[in-house]
């Protein structure tokens, strides 16, 4: 399948989701899992619906690994910040990324509180809603408003942060200049559903991602992983070196 028609096919889950989460009237708890809502389940049954009439596998947060193993792979969030979502709080998405043997290939990420979208090509740039993406260029961490998964146990010596919790939106925040830089704190750690998006939309528009441990990104499995995102390498270098 050429780039075009994996964009379309994950506008289209995108779109299933969000049709499903407006049928749905009780986003709460699930009673399955700890941290798992009746919104998560539906919006990764919409999803997979549409991914797997495409004959496409998918690593999903919610359903793990499912359809043909030989298929090109989505690495899904149905539901990025679904605590959000249940409590009201409208910084929420639905994160779909496909992954080959060279990395992140073609994102999608749609904020499904207010409608944007986000996407990404490998090497033809990221947009937010057809516009160009590109960060802010901070590079000092004096200066830098940074978003975080987790609760810091000190400053760094950051300008501010923001806790917002929907990792996929905060990395296409920095991608688009509204944080300068993005990293887990203190004993957060995040899924590679939770953030490859957002890191292939950081890296076509320009922004730098590491991970704090220098740990591989791109993974095809549930590791735990602490991805950071920068305007440029200096601030990135400088998120990496705080101790958070």
């Amino acid at each position: 399948m050429d780039d075009p028609a994996l964009l379309d096919v994950l506008d289209a889950a995108a779109a299933a989701v969000r049709e499903a989460l407006d049928r749905l009237d009780d986003w709460g708890p699930a009673g399955t899992r700890p941290g798992q809502y009746r919104s998560d389940l539906a919006a990764d049954a919409a999803a997979l619906a549409v991914l797997h009439r495409a004959g496409l596998a998918v690593l999903s947060e919610e359903s793990g690994l499912t359809g043909d193993p030989s298929a090109e792979l989505v690495v899904l969030d149905p539901l990025d910040g679904s605590t959000n979502a249940a409590r009201g709080i409208p910084w929420y998405a639905t994160s779909l990324c496909v992954i080959d043997d060279e990395g992140p290939r073609v994102a999608v990420v749609v904020d499904q509180a207010r409608g944007v979208r986000f996407e990404a090509v490998r090497g033809e740039g990221a947009r937010r809603d057809g516009h160009p993406l590109a960060p802010s260029g901070c590079r000092r961490l004096a200066d830098a408003v940074v978003g975080v998964s987790g609760l810091p146990a000190s400053s760094p010596g950051w300008a501010q942060f923001r806790a917002l919790g929907a990792a996929a939106l905060d990395l296409c925040a920095v991608a688009g200049g509204v944080l300068d830089g993005y990293r887990p704190v203190g004993t957060s750690w995040l899924h590679p559903w939770d953030y490859l998006g957002g890191v292939l939309v950081c890296q076509e528009a320009g922004a730098v991602v590491g991970e704090a441990g220098g740990a591989e990104l791109v993974v095809r499995e549930a590791a735990r992983r602490r991805p950071v995102a920068a305007a440029t390498p200096e601030l990135l270098s400088a998120l990496i070196a705080a101790e958070l």
